[in-house]
């Protein structure tokens, strides 16, 4: 008697197709458990027999995607990025700064450093708090105010023409001071340095910026216009640039200013003195204004 093995991969794939359709679902009572078993072989051989090509299997996997990305390791790490454009030529000179810049750089660093080491007296508990009452008092000795009201007092005491005229030019160059002064820390906003307290006499809004030095712009000119409009013995003399200097090395030892904003507040105030003695005012080239004020 032969195998059900046998019998079975020797009949034809028809033959067994049509005896399974005609004698009902393989799950009838009619067949039992031999027809299930027999079933589930022909099942096996269907699909062995209806399977695809192992050729066309391995053609389609090597067009699959899975296996593109795999073959191009590059590409699956991710899109392909452009090289990056040129920088442009105001880009390469921030990347590369000129011999300029550094050393303005330099500079600032310097200033910062020796503006904080000079700064003994920015503080009661400074190694030299003691001197800071007098070196307040000096701050204001160069204040604008004291300048603008005792010049006023000596311009309506006055009762020569030649001493109107000096008063009334004096008075030009300290509103052309405060006017200049006020517009230049405007501008540049520098501010105060970080050790400094705020209890200056009589501020105003721009009087929270640090460049320049008010008080060494009005030092430096208030000393070169007394030399040069009063007789005065060269003690005397020598003591007014010493008040100068020593203004301005207040401004810095109290903590107020930074060394280039007392620095740049001389160079300014000598400037200005310049700009007063061009734009001098007599009552050859400025008689309404002298006429007014002495009829008051």
């Amino acid at each position: 008697m032969p195998s059900p093995r046998r019998s079975v991969e020797g009949r034809p794939l028809g033959v067994s197709a049509s005896s399974s359709s005609s004698s009902g679902s393989p799950g009838s009572p009619a067949h039992g458990g031999g027809g299930g078993s027999r079933f589930e072989f022909q099942s096996l051989l269907s699909s062995r027999a209806t399977g695809v090509d192992p050729a066309c299997a391995r053609l389609r996997a090597s067009e699959s995607p899975v296996h593109r990305r795999s073959s191009f390791p590059l590409a699956a790490a991710g899109p392909s990025q452009a090289p990056p454009p040129p920088l442009p030529e105001e880009d390469r000179m921030d990347l590369n700064p000129s011999f300029l810049g550094i050393a303005l750089r330099s500079l600032l660093a310097i200033d910062l450093w020796l503006s904080k080491k000079l700064g003994v007296c920015a503080g009661e508990s400074s190694s030299w708090g003691s001197v800071r009452p007098l070196m307040k008092l000096l701050e204001i000795s160069g204040h604008g105010i004291p300048w603008l009201v005792g010049t006023l007092y000596c311009l309506c005491r006055s009762d020569s023409w030649a001493g109107r005229e000096v008063l009334m030019n004096l008075l030009f160059a300290l509103l052309l001071d405060l006017l200049l002064v006020a517009l230049i820390k405007g501008l540049v906003r520098r501010r105060r340095p970080a050790h400094n307290q705020m209890d200056m006499f009589v501020t105003l809004s721009v009087d929270k910026y640090s460049f320049p030095s008010g008080h060494a712009t009005r030092a430096a000119l208030m000393s070169r216009f007394i030399l040069n409009h009063l007789v005065l013995a060269i003690p005397l003399r020598v003591l007014v640039v010493l008040w100068a200097f020593v203004l301005g090395l207040s401004r810095v030892m109290l903590g107020r200013h930074n060394v280039t904003d007392v620095a740049f507040g001389f160079f300014l105030g000598y400037m200005q003195y310049s700009i007063v003695d061009y734009c001098w005012l007599s009552p050859h080239n400025a008689p309404v204004l002298f006429l007014l004020w002495s009829q008051q």
